[in-house]
């Protein structure tokens, strides 16, 4: 039996997938919640969220994310970042999991990816699970019902978490898999129940196919201006940098919290939805975001509650530190009707230091910025992870080394590219340590943080005196109005001083030594702003 509305001419069997028990194309949100009960894959929430557990995985995988090497991608593909698979394997793995499914009911989305039409990508989802179909309907872009009577695929995603590979025979890993061949326009993952791996898969996908056609790829948020989406900014980050906070700025339009295009025509959302961390998030701080977890059809990723009342816990993290919730965009109040806004005049790229070295804020010249796009340096602290005793280091190229194909140069030189053409204004901003590494200092002002940002936007920051960072050679504000000046000078705020320089020799030490690798592969003014 097959329900929902779906292109006629394009139904699963058209695409060799037989032998199912019940096929849902394209339900709605209420239809998918429904079913999801039905089927005991979780429990509504308060104001009719979706509460759901994902069992072992509770983040990505990304050792068992394979590239299928076809001929057609073999010499693009940054093969160190990206496990190769067969296409023997590939082909094998493909017939074992359409094996595996006949007889279960599975659940189809048709979607899209990129809020401009001009560059957007068609992308069909099948999952198990009936939640999955809601978390990926919130995450990419709904096309109108209309559209779905001669909606037909660019790309195809099967996500069977109740398939478990095996190496052997599919040239992977391990029981879980991610495996995407290009040149057969099909993704398959098993293995994990973790819903984040859809979004990614297809943000992957993008970052593969976007530069061919001049366009940047970035894993970062974007707003612009209230009634200006010429004046855009775009917010680089690693997790834990703050990247959907800063960006849902009640005073700005939020365009989107995580994956965008850079074209000639200005910037443009991949997404329809977010996927905010949700550990120690609270009304005051996150007003916006914390109200979604009480809208109908909001999908609670791991987090503790109370059996009786269905209260969420945002402090406990037994199950994870990695508690999210999926929304759709539009359950943000200033966010952007088209998810589409100019040129960035404004690129900031944010980090947590934990080491307690970096100011809040710097400017970048456009080789500096390409520099530190390559570092994608933040920092893990203690107690995050198991053997984890002081500030560790983590260099995640571009923001974002998992989701990469391609070499990190090609990206790098497209921002660079871009800053060119379109002068925007580059920043650092940490929002890490300040008076101290982790464990002796403290977290930098949320308030401060945000002064700095403003004045960056409104362009007021350009005109403070500035002066050249001894270590890093950027330059940074002498004085912002509504931040102490202390703080924009970190040495000052350690009472060791002398221990701040060797902590910040350290620091250097660390982004040269991982720096090493790009060398070869940039031009010399990008290796004058490494050696600062």
């Amino acid at each position: 039996m097959a329900s929902g509305r779906v292109n006629p001419q394009f139904r699963l069997e058209d695409q060799g997938i037989e032998g199912l028990g019940n096929v849902y194309y394209n339900l709605t949100e209420p239809a998918l919640v429904q079913a999801a009960l039905k089927r005991e894959e979780g429990t509504l929430g308060q104001g009719g969220t979706f509460l759901v557990t994902t069992g072992k995985f509770t983040g990505r995988s990304p050792k068992d994310k394979h590239v299928v090497a076809t001929p057609d991608v073999a010499d693009s593909i940054w093969w160190d970042n990206n496990a190769r698979m067969s296409e023997e394997g590939f082909d094998q793995l493909h017939a074992d999991m359409l094996e595996h499914m006949k007889g279960g009911d599975y659940f189809v989305q048709d979607l899209v990816g990129g809020a401009d039409p001009a560059y957007s990508i068609d992308v069909r989802v099948i999952t198990e699970l009936a939640w999955h179909g809601l978390f990926i309907r919130h995450l990419l872009r709904r096309p109108e019902r209309e559209a779905l009577d001669s909606f037909t695929a660019d790309f195809t995603i099967i996500n069977c978490p109740s398939f478990r590979a095996d190496p052997a025979k599919h040239d992977c890993r391990s029981d879980t898999v991610i495996a995407m061949n290009f040149a057969k326009k099909m993704i398959l993952i098993g293995g994990t129940e973790y819903a984040g791996e859809n979004k990614k898969s297809v943000f992957t996908l993008l970052n593969y196919l976007l530069p061919e056609k001049g366009i940047m790829p970035m894993h970062c948020s974007a707003n612009h201006a209230h009634g200006n989406p010429v004046d855009a900014a775009v917010f680089f980050g690693l997790s834990g940098t703050g990247k959907t906070t800063l960006s849902a700025d009640p005073e700005r339009t939020l365009i989107g919290d995580d994956e965008h295009g850079w074209s000639d025509r200005g910037t443009f959302n991949f997404e329809g939805g977010c996927y905010a961390k949700t550990i120690n998030l609270n009304a005051e701080a996150e007003p916006e975001i914390y109200a979604t977890t009480k809208k109908f059809g909001t999908v609670i990723e791991n987090m503790v509650f109370d059996e009786e009342t269905l209260e969420l816990d945002f402090d406990d993290d037994s199950l994870t530190a990695n508690m999210r919730c999926a929304y759709p965009l539009e359950y943000i109040s200033n966010a952007s009707e088209t998810a589409m806004g100019g040129h960035p005049k404004n690129v900031i790229m944010l980090t947590c230091d934990a080491f307690g070295v970096l100011p809040p804020i710097a400017r970048l010249t456009p080789a500096q910025a390409m520099y530190h796009f390559l570092s994608g340096f933040t920092s893990k602290v203690a107690g995050t992870e198991r053997g984890v005793t002081e500030p560790e280091p983590t260099f995640s190229t571009c923001f974002g080394a998992p989701f990469m194909p391609r070499r990190p140069e090609v990206y790098g030189k497209l921002l660079q590219e871009k800053i060119a053409k379109h002068g925007a204004t580059c920043w650092l901003v940490n929002t890490g340590w300040t008076g101290g590494a982790y464990g002796t200092g403290q977290r930098m002002p949320i308030k401060a943080t945000r002064a700095l940002l403003s004045a960056a936007l409104d362009g007021s920051l350009a005109e403070a005196e500035f002066r050249k960072d001894p270590n890093f050679g950027f330059d940074v504000p002498v004085s912002v109005p509504g931040v102490p000046e202390v703080l924009l000078d970190p040495r000052r705020t350690w009472d060791d001083q002398e221990a701040y320089d060797a902590q910040a020799r350290k620091l250097v030490e660390m982004f040269a030594d991982n720096f090493e690798q790009y060398v070869p592969y940039i031009d010399d003014d990008v290796k004058a702003a490494a050696i600062g």
